[in-house]
């Protein structure tokens, strides 16, 4: 069975952001704008979008 996965773009700047945003943008793979990730799809990583929604975009998968 495959695992599904998510493909999340850093839209938004983490400058004047809470250490801990930034920290969840670097662990979802996104350090610089317009960078894109493809990560699995798992609770913890939803939570982790979640946190930082106004920062990034889903660019397929249901989120």
């Amino acid at each position: 069975m495959a695992e599904k996965t998510i493909r999340v773009e850093q839209i938004g700047s983490p400058i004047r952001r809470e250490a801990s945003q930034r920290a969840t943008l670097v662990g979802l793979k996104l350090n610089k704008m317009h960078r894109v990730a493809e990560l699995e799809d798992t609770p913890a990583v939803r939570g982790m979008i979640r946190k930082v929604a106004h920062l990034v975009r889903v660019l397929d998968g249901a989120a």
